[in-house]
């Protein structure tokens, strides 16, 4: 949820570092897509294929990249290093995101020992637990729960029926979608006669500063230590970190992957989306890996592009996958010639046989 807010161009161009070209006195009040953007409005371009869309557009000013300026006839243009990422910092001041007056809900149970920053705002339904610490500016949205001894910091987003187990830790301005759980236990368990016994899992979870989880992701504390999520890593939906992970800064993680316990990923790695990664494996900095990879346990992963079961470079997956593709036509192949051998066979003894004759 957001508060929109009318700027002018020329207050966005300062504020992206751009240079206006055309009417900076004009409001803009929207960000809007390319081909359907109006009056009022802002879009972007940032490749060549779309510069017949926006010579066409109809929004009041266009961000468009350096030195082309004059291809388009809009009213107002604003030029940029990278159209992309001023349009999303143009998009998040013309769209603040939601505040909430500083306020305790009066349906919501909060422990006496638990210490609420006066400008927290926390909302109905939601539980905190003794020895627990919210900081000011965060936001708490109906239904969380907030174990013992948990620490929250400043400038946090947290939405509607998270789950914060006892003993976690999580930074400044972190943003946890609904549904979110961190701190349940990690997957750990000791073979006996009798089935499985459970190992202790008695650590806890470290969520640093910048860090975003979406929907339903899972973070798991760690059997003895911590499980960790760096400064400004982002994670997408129904993401399952295991045990004793240890993810650097700025990793981006798409949705349904599954981690297994000790994992460490490196700063700056790219992981595609319903990965898995077998426990242990180490993804050095500089690695991306696609969407639907096997990782196997222990495998360390050295930057580069890698894709595949079990996963493999690039080169190699597309290379194997040209050959699976032609494996039908293989077949046909390999039946013929064994039909061919077959009559070749058949001649040669019968020849032989008649010879004996």
């Amino acid at each position: 949820m957001t508060n929109s807010q009318k700027l002018s161009v020329n207050d966005l161009a300062e504020m992206v570092g751009g240079r206006v070209i055309g009417d900076g006195s004009q409001v803009v009040e929207r960000i809007a897509n390319l081909d359907t953007a109006d009056e009022s409005e802002i879009a972007y371009v940032d490749s060549k294929k779309f510069f017949d869309t926006a010579r066409n557009s109809k929004a009041s000013c266009l961000i468009v990249p350096v030195d082309a300026g004059g291809e388009f006839k809009s009213s107002a243009v604003i030029e940029v290093a990278n159209p992309k990422l001023a349009f999303s910092i143009v998009g998040a001041a013309l769209n603040p995101a939601k505040r909430r007056d500083a306020a305790i809900h009066p349906l919501a149970s909060i422990s006496p020992t638990a210490d609420i920053d006066s400008l927290a705002y926390i909302g109905p339904h939601v539980a905190v637990g003794d020895y627990s610490h919210i900081g000011p500016a965060t936001r708490v949205e109906a239904g969380v729960v907030i174990g013992d001894n948990v620490s929250v910091g400043s400038g946090c987003v947290i939405h509607p029926n998270v789950v914060l187990y006892d003993g976690v830790s999580v930074g400044n301005n972190v943003i946890l979608h609904a549904g979110v759980c961190i701190g349940a236990d990690g997957f750990g368990y000791v073979r006996d006669r009798m089935g499985y016994h459970k190992f202790p899992q008695i650590g806890t979870v470290v969520i640093e500063d910048d860090v975003e989880l979406g929907a339903h992701t899972c973070v798991d504390r760690a059997a003895l230590g911590r499980t960790r999520i760096g400064r400004g890593t982002k994670l997408d939906n129904m993401v399952h970190v295991g045990h004793n992970c240890d993810i650097g800064e700025r990793v981006v993680i798409a949705a349904q992957t599954g981690i297994s316990g000790s994992v460490v990923i490196e700063d700056d790695a790219v992981i595609g989306g319903q990965v898995g990664f077998g426990d242990h494996t180490r993804v050095l900095s500089g690695a991306i890996i696609g969407s639907k990879a096997g990782i196997l346990p222990g495998k360390i992963v050295r930057p580069g592009v890698w894709w595949g079961i079990p996963i493999q470079p690039l080169d190699e997956y597309k290379r194997l996958n040209a050959h699976l593709g032609r494996l039908p036509q293989m077949r046909g192949e390999l039946k013929d010639l064994r039909q061919r051998v077959k009559e070749l066979e058949d001649r040669i003894n019968k020849n032989q046989q008649d010879k004996s004759k």
